[in-house]
């Protein structure tokens, strides 16, 4: 959540930092990658397509770059706020149905880069009681041109806030898909733009 905004996490995207092609952090640490090799627990910001904010929570130890890209959320709060910002969405599930979207709703922008996601300040992550799935979708990532072939992309099956393929069943959802895995709890935000991708490589 983010101010009066909240949303629950309903997709997400795993990459593993210099394990892994698909990352931003694979070819090691940089000033803008700073934050992913940082402790975990911290939000990891990036600028893309020259007018989009993309949102990745760290997770793996410090030194190690593994990240989680926050994919889609269903709103929850404060869609008045969102609708102001997000003025293309014409419906609830339009708001938040994708990486850039969802950090336009929340108001996640370059200033919440390294945000720490527990202080309670600013953007943050909580569970909200709601259980992850028991049968999540898990398909290969979408928009990469590198580590293609890895299943790192989980999402609630059904929910119409997804961002792409595999709103609807396991079989004929997207190529790879099957079952496993772990979604996390719920996030919310203030104000910014929203989001794409900055090279070939999405990022987490």
């Amino acid at each position: 959540m983010h101010g009066n905004r909240a949303a629950r996490i309903v997709e997400v995207e795993a990459y593993a930092g210099t394990d892994d092609p698909g990352s931003h952090a694979f070819r090691g640490p940089t000033p803008r990658t700073a934050v992913m090799f940082g402790p975990p627990g911290h939000l990891y910001v990036y600028f893309t397509y020259g007018m989009h904010w993309c949102a990745n929570a760290v997770c793996g130890s410090e030194g190690v770059a593994s990240a989680v890209l926050l994919r889609a959320g269903a709103p929850l709060a404060g869609l008045e706020a969102m609708h102001a910002v997000r003025t293309a969405a014409r419906r609830p599930t339009d708001l938040c149905s994708g990486p850039a979207k969802l950090c336009q709703a929340l108001g996640i922008d370059r200033a919440a880069n390294g945000a720490d996601l527990t202080s309670g300040e600013g953007p943050t992550i909580v569970d909200d009681g709601t259980p992850p799935p028991e049968d999540p979708a898990v398909t290969t990532r979408i928009g990469l041109t590198a580590g293609t072939d890895l299943p790192w992309r989980w999402l609630v099956l059904h929910d119409p806030n997804v961002s792409g393929a595999a709103r609807g069943s396991n079989s004929k959802a997207a190529p790879g898909v099957s079952t496993g895995g772990e979604i996390p709890a719920t996030i919310s935000e203030p104000t910014g733009n929203g989001r794409k991708r900055q090279n070939p490589r999405r990022s987490v």
